[in-house]
């Protein structure tokens, strides 16, 4: 195929072609990084571990990953893109190696705590470097696709491949050596991110103060409050991600799952939220980011949050049943793609302290998911949680209606080639 069909395949798909490589990694690191994420909380509960405590490892990490996603997108900024993913590697690997290898063997809990923590600093900086990394180089009228593309290889890494590869591996070569398989595939997915992908990255050379640009992180909370709204959103759009699988198993277990089942349930609810991860993209370049987070990724979200969780005990435990309700959650999850073309195009300038308060979102809700569990499961159960889990979706659509775009909006569109009576037509569109 000639260079200029292959141009022409990637902007029809939206797929920026220069970072394509850099897809690839991001997907292969994040399927390291999501090896234990479906099993690790029922397996350390099985060994003596405590619901609590398994959530309170979980609430840790969570933390950890906040703080890194909050910084990622300044790091990104300040120091290179690709300095920022390489330390972000170093830091997993540096957690990985004292987590399996020294806290697991003895569930050495303060061990675990603290290397657990440490390798939550790994991906936020590796992969959401990579998110401002495409917010920079990709042209406005494609960028809805682009971070939509971005949302596939990350969801498609952690909780497609990642499920899938250790439903089979725990069966064939043991929990503990799988999670040590974890470091094969970061590395390769780090080979082909900063090895093989060598487009430009971002980086402010000239920048007056570092120290300032760090703090645009935060200061751009107080002075763009829509920022701050998307970045609330953010938090609660996959905050039930998160949630889940630190208690979902054991309420399956008691509804006739094996753990094996389980993992084939997870894998395909998100094999359904990488495709949607797409369309939402395109679908959101069309009707609307802020409408496509209300009604798909809000509204959508509540109801199926509660339809995923009643269907065990409605269909007698019914596989394909679960199976399909699942599906529709993580399809509808993806509605808040657009989340992430909408917030960026709220400012002319700062755009990585933008995507760094969505990244923080982003972050935070690892943190807020186990949270939630080991505040509330001892006083409401597994139903109390899943209805404040629902409760926060609906919340969440309600405050996106107040995310509106500023006037730069129309110069968004002038950049897809409009002219300037189409795109004040067209603003209305994108301001819903």
């Amino acid at each position: 195929m000639s260079n200029a069909k292959q141009q022409s395949v990637f902007e029809t798909i939206g797929l920026p072609k220069h970072l394509a490589w850099g897809y690839l990694g991001v997907m292969i690191f994040m399927m390291g990084d999501g090896i234990e994420q479906g099993w690790l909380s029922p397996y350390l509960v099985g060994r003596g571990l405590s619901i609590q405590q398994s959530a309170s490892l979980f609430t840790v990490y969570g933390i950890t990953i906040g703080i890194s996603s909050w910084f990622s997108g300044v790091f990104a900024e300040t120091y290179g893109a690709k300095r920022t993913m390489f330390g972000g590697i170093l830091l997993y690997l540096i957690g990985t190696f004292g987590f399996v290898g020294l806290g697991i063997p003895d569930l050495n809990y303060p061990v675990m705590l603290t290397m657990y923590a440490a390798r939550g600093f790994g991906y936020p900086l590796f992969a959401y470097s990579f998110l401002v990394w495409i917010a920079y180089s990709t042209p406005k009228k494609q960028l809805g696709r682009a971070v939509g593309w971005f949302w596939f290889v990350f969801t498609g890494g952690l909780n497609v491949l990642g499920a899938y590869y250790s439903s089979w591996a725990i069966v064939k070569i043991g929990n503990i050596p799988t999670l040590w398989t974890s470091v094969l595939w970061t590395l390769i997915g780090t080979f082909f991110a900063l090895i093989l992908c060598r487009y430009k990255s971002v980086e402010r050379k000239n920048s007056e103060s570092k120290m300032k640009d760090l703090m645009k992180g935060i200061t751009i909370m107080k002075d763009e409050p829509k920022v701050l709204l998307g970045g609330i959103v953010r938090i609660i759009n996959t905050t039930a991600q998160f949630a889940f699988p630190v208690f979902l198993p054991m309420y399956m277990f008691d509804h006739g799952f094996t753990t094996t089942e389980w993992l084939q349930i997870w894998g395909t609810i998100f094999t359904g939220n990488i495709v949607f991860n797409l369309i939402f993209g395109f679908v959101g370049d069309r009707v609307g980011w802020r409408n496509t987070v209300i009604w798909f990724g809000g509204v959508g979200c509540t109801a199926s949050t509660l339809l995923f969780y009643y269907t065990p005990q409605l269909s007698s435990g019914n596989f394909w049943l679960v199976m399909a309700a699942g599906v529709l959650w993580g399809a509808l999850l993806a509605g808040y793609v657009p989340l992430s073309a909408l917030v960026p195009s709220l400012v002319k300038e700062d755009k990585g302290a933008a995507m760094a308060v969505l990244n923080l979102g982003a972050g935070l809700a690892v943190f807020t998911g186990p949270l939630i569990v080991r505040l509330f499961y001892g006083l409401v159960g597994a139903e109390g949680v899943i209805w404040i889990l629902a409760g926060l979706y609906l919340l969440s659509a309600f405050l996106t209606k107040f995310i509106t775009l500023p006037n730069n909006a129309k110069t968004i569109l002038q950049d897809a080639g409009l002219n300037e009576k189409e795109a004040e037509v067209e603003v209305s569109v994108y301001a819903e």
